[in-house]
């Protein structure tokens, strides 16, 4: 039962942190997640699983024991038109069970399978947004060969502001530091053009926010070959001035440094750690490198495929394409993080397999025990950009 994972009994250490699986929706169907819910196992992941118990317990069979739990929750609002509405409506359902498993402390961060409107929506709901934050954000880690980069928001949010801009480049870079172990990631801002006066009136405003918090900003790197920081000016004391805490001594050392605007190009040359943008600008461009990578993937086989000395010379490169093939597989991020709430949540692909969905455990697991939430929301603090509670409301001790 649930219950069995008590709030009294989850200390923050390694082996107490569980995650809270939504396995409804899925475009293979529920038993292909609890496979990979048993793969992340034996990775030593815990988890919570919510979906038809009958389809679930067959996947099972191998998961060590004591370290994947099922709940009986058949009902999905994963295809719904109206997430926001089917969420509210359906309390029973799977991802609103797992949302409130969450909320309630039985697991420190979920995993959607089905609907990211759906997970957003139980997302909002339940486990409510982080105090300060102004909007969740979609964070993708690309699987760029040599130089992977996180881009967000990539659909969690239509229109934006240049304040949330502000916000998901703080998220993008506690989430670069925990992905790619890099201590002070390089941020850019998606435009059409590198010149800081370039771009719409979201994006100059944006860039205009990031300078003033991190202290100046612009200075691009042309690939990832040195992580090392570069000399730079400190973020000034009026950054954390902003959010009304007395300034002494010297200004932290920014969360990230800030390159300036970036280009479609820049997406995948090597030029930023972490690309932000709106959910409508970062969703197209998602879509369309999708779409460019698998038109190239066919071509190259069909081309491989065309002749008898074209798979003659296929044969010859099929260990280097077998290991290319593997170092671009979007499964093995895991999917996209739903960042900005009170818990992490990951939202994998609802076409992956069990590999996917085994990564999309494994990497909420580990977010929630490094604390990826408390880490962003401490960088956002230090620069002054969170959103200040209204002065006739009493804030929470």
């Amino acid at each position: 039962m649930p219950g069995s994972h008590s709030p009294a009994a989850v200390d923050g250490a390694a082996e107490h942190v569980v995650v809270a699986v939504d396995c409804t929706g899925a475009d293979r169907g529920p038993a292909e997640v609890a496979a990979g819910a048993a793969l992340a196992a034996g990775e030593g992941a815990r988890s919570l699983l919510f979906g038809p118990a009958s389809e679930l317990a067959g996947a099972l069979t191998d998961a060590p024991a004591g370290m994947v739990e099922v709940v009986d929750a058949p009902v999905s609002v994963a295809k719904s038109p109206d997430p926001a509405g089917a969420v509210r409506r359906h309390r029973d359902a799977s991802i609103v069970q797992a949302a409130v498993a969450v909320a309630q402390g039985r697991a420190q961060a979920f995993v959607c399978a089905g609907g990211t409107g759906s997970a957003l929506a139980a997302g909002l709901f339940h486990v409510k947004r982080a105090r300060g934050i102004h909007r969740p954000a979609l964070a993708l880690p690309l699987p760029v060969p040599g130089h992977p980069v996180i881009l967000l928001d990539v659909g969690a949010n239509a229109q934006a502001r240049p304040e949330h801009l502000e916000q998901f480049a703080f998220m993008g870079a506690a989430l670069a530091g925990t992905l790619f172990g890099v201590e002070r990631p390089r941020v850019g801002l998606l435009s059409n053009g590198e010149e800081a006066a370039r771009g719409s009136e979201l994006v100059r405003e944006a860039h205009c926010r990031l300078e003033g918090a991190l202290g100046g900003g612009g200075a691009r790197g042309d690939a990832f070959e040195s992580d090392a920081p570069r000399a730079r000016t400190p973020a000034p004391a009026p950054a954390r001035a902003r959010a009304g805490t007395p300034f002494f001594g010297d200004p932290p050392t920014p969360a990230f440094e800030f390159v300036g605007n970036v280009e479609g190009g820049d997406i995948t040359s090597g030029a930023a750690h972490v690309i932000v943008t709106d959910g409508f600008t970062g969703n197209v461009a998602l879509k369309t490198m999708e779409g460019v990578s698998q038109a190239m993937l066919t071509a190259i086989r069909a081309a491989a495929t065309s002749s008898s000395r074209a798979k003659l010379g296929g044969l010859l490169l099929r260990p280097s394409l077998g290991a290319f093939r593997e170092e671009i597989d979007p499964e093995g991020q895991g999917g996209a993080y739903l960042l900005g709430l009170r818990r992490l949540g990951v939202v994998p692909h609802g076409g992956f397999a069990r590999r996917g969905f085994a990564r999309a455990i494994v990497r909420a697991g580990e977010g929630a025990r490094r604390d990826l939430v408390g880490s962003t929301l401490a960088a956002l603090a230090d620069a002054g950009a969170l959103r200040a509670a209204p002065a006739d409301v009493r804030v929470e001790r």
